[in-house]
């Protein structure tokens, strides 16, 4: 005996109710509501690589430009004789000699330049060392290899590198250039100043 439609149908009721009777559409509603709220916490979730990878990228260069410029400050530091308190400083690659001097208080990676009659410095290292200098500064303060050198003539509170300090040494802040110089003015306070080989020893 067939049974009428309506009959068949709810026989199959375990296993699913058709959309066209209303507990099918009720079903149907719930389960769509409940794709899209799974989907966006699922997308919620997820979090553009641009947003937060660039400034990871960013701080691990920055990062590995710092380790950098510590690496080769290092390699270029004096370092003191246990026995009798001189200084030795070794050549770098490019040749000279650096030293780490504090000038006010503040540590200044200095080149040591035995030919030069005082202490120049950069405007940056001078600012740093907190010396205040005017705008222009286009006085001739000395003469190079290039000509006329132009700078302000400036005294120094203190100027200490290893066991030796000097107090209100005249200097001058270079108008050009990045790399300060450790002269006379302050080398001539050390009793002598060897060069052997490519070390320089101060003592």
């Amino acid at each position: 005996m067939e049974l009428p439609n309506r009959q068949r149908v709810r026989g199959l009721d375990g296993l699913f109710t058709p959309i066209g009777y209303p507990g099918g559409m009720l079903r149907a509603y719930l389960i769509l509501i409940l794709t899209f709220g799974i989907g966006g916490a699922i997308l919620g979730r997820i979090q553009p690589s641009s947003s937060n990878g660039e400034p990871r990228i960013v701080g691990q260069l920055r990062d590995d430009e710092a380790a950098r410029i510590a690496e080769i400050k290092a390699r270029n530091a004096p370092r003191f004789s246990s026995q009798d308190g001189a200084i030795e400083l070794q050549r770098s690659a490019d040749g000279h000699f650096y030293a780490d001097t504090r000038i006010n208080g503040t540590q200044v990676h200095m080149l040591v330049d035995t030919g030069a009659s005082t202490i120049a410095l950069s405007r940056n290292d001078a600012r740093m060392a907190g010396v205040a200098t005017s705008i222009g500064m286009n006085d001739v303060v000395g003469r190079g290899a290039d000509g006329a050198v132009r700078g302000e003539v400036i005294r120094l509170d203190n100027v200490e590198l290893g066991p030796l300090s000097a107090q209100g040494l005249d200097a001058i802040v270079l108008n050009s250039g990045e790399q300060s110089l450790l002269g006379q003015s302050f080398l001539s306070k050390f009793s002598s100043v060897e060069i052997q080989g490519d070390r320089m020893i101060l003592r």
